[in-house]
């Protein structure tokens, strides 16, 4: 694998399991007990977001290895 092909594989697995990551750890406005007037009770209350993206980055280059591991004994 081309380290050109490499860093696109991880882009896409970066992006994708940020999907799976972005949920974990947010409180709604309800569940915190302190709802904005004039937003949606169920929106978060705070988000920490570089902790959400340095644990989607950990997660994707864990599942980028598995792949990788997976994929290089077939080329």
């Amino acid at each position: 694998m081309s380290m050109g092909s490499g860093i696109a594989i991880y882009f896409v697995i970066w992006w994708t399991t940020l999907f799976a990551v972005l949920p974990l750890g947010v409180r709604s406005q309800v569940e915190a007990g302190e709802v904005t007037p004039g937003t949606e009770p169920g929106a978060p209350a705070s988000t920490n977001i570089r902790k959400i993206v340095l644990v989607n980055s950990c997660v994707a280059a864990v599942v980028f290895l598995i792949f990788t591991y997976l994929l290089l004994p077939l080329l």
